[in-house]
């Protein structure tokens, strides 16, 4: 199927860094699954979306865990 300026509006990827990035209505679908943060203990540092961007931008490129650009939290 041939790109038109409809279908190019459409499947945008803006906002983000990568094209793997979520959007914020993917992520909004995405977020109530996440695990809440625990009560006790050490809190929560790493947002988990930076982490889930993360594992898709080594699932789209291919990319080894240790080869991720600095941009992605640790």
């Amino acid at each position: 199927m041939a790109w038109t300026e409809l279908t190019r509006r459409q499947h945008a990827r803006a906002g983000g860094k990568y094209a793997s990035d979520l959007t914020d209505p993917e992520w909004a679908l995405i977020a109530p699954f996440m695990p809440a943060p625990k009560t006790t203990g050490r809190p929560r540092t790493t947002s988990l979306r930076d982490v889930f961007d993360a594992i898709l931008y080594m699932a789209t490129t291919g990319c080894q865990w240790r080869m991720l650009p600095n941009d992605f939290p640790p």
